[in-house]
């Protein structure tokens, strides 16, 4: 897939306030800090299209960005960042919990994880939510140009694990390095053929 257009539609602080069109969302989500922001732009090939901070938990609302002006490209809050406050905390799971699992635009949810962490209790947790509500997604690795293929190798097989305990069939897996563009081409053949379906 090519994307030739990228467009910042509009930020949400609840679910009654995303576009009302046709056009289909693929997310994207991960704890805070994980690298979203920074994969978007690398995805869109627009630098500053999603705002990347040195300070996590920046993102606080949901982000639509109109793609080839055929589906949206949707930046969630992150979750799990300790310095904000209980109740915003509680008020981004509220937001999150609400997009995903009543959003009826919502086509595929990407989250995103750090490569060079341990599996977090965190992430294994919402994707156990995800798998208890049908919603369909994938895992990226991110920050993958800070390890050697083997350690990424390693890494992915660690998680793989992690879920195998759980789960009898295992989400798709990507990884990706939004320094290098490393999985670029992938994510992106990968969100063509899920609007397919």
């Amino acid at each position: 897939m090519q994307i030739t257009k990228a467009e910042f539609k509009c930020s949400s602080e609840r679910i009654s306030q995303v576009p009302k069109d046709d056009l289909r969302d693929i997310a994207f989500i991960g704890r805070s800090n994980v690298g979203k922001s920074s994969l978007i732009n690398r995805l869109t090939g627009r630098q500053g299209l999603a705002k990347v901070s040195g300070t996590p938990g920046k993102t606080r609302l949901i982000n639509h960005f109109r793609i080839n002006d055929a589906w949206y490209l949707v930046d969630l809050p992150g979750y799990g960042y300790a310095r904000t406050s209980k109740v915003q905390r509680g008020e981004f799971s509220k937001l999150i919990t609400d997009y995903v699992l009543r959003c009826e635009k919502l086509h595929f949810l990407f989250v995103l994880v750090d490569i060079r962490l341990e599996p977090q209790r965190i992430d294994l947790r919402f994707i156990e939510m995800l798998g208890e509500n049908g919603v369909p997604f994938g895992i990226i690795f991110t920050k993958a140009d800070k390890l050697s293929k083997t350690q990424r190798e390693k890494s992915v097989e660690r998680f793989r694990k992690a879920l195998s305990e759980q789960w009898e069939e295992l989400p798709p897996m990507l990884v990706s390095s939004s320094e290098q563009g490393l999985g670029r081409e992938e994510i992106l053949d990968f969100i063509e053929s899920c609007l397919k379906v």
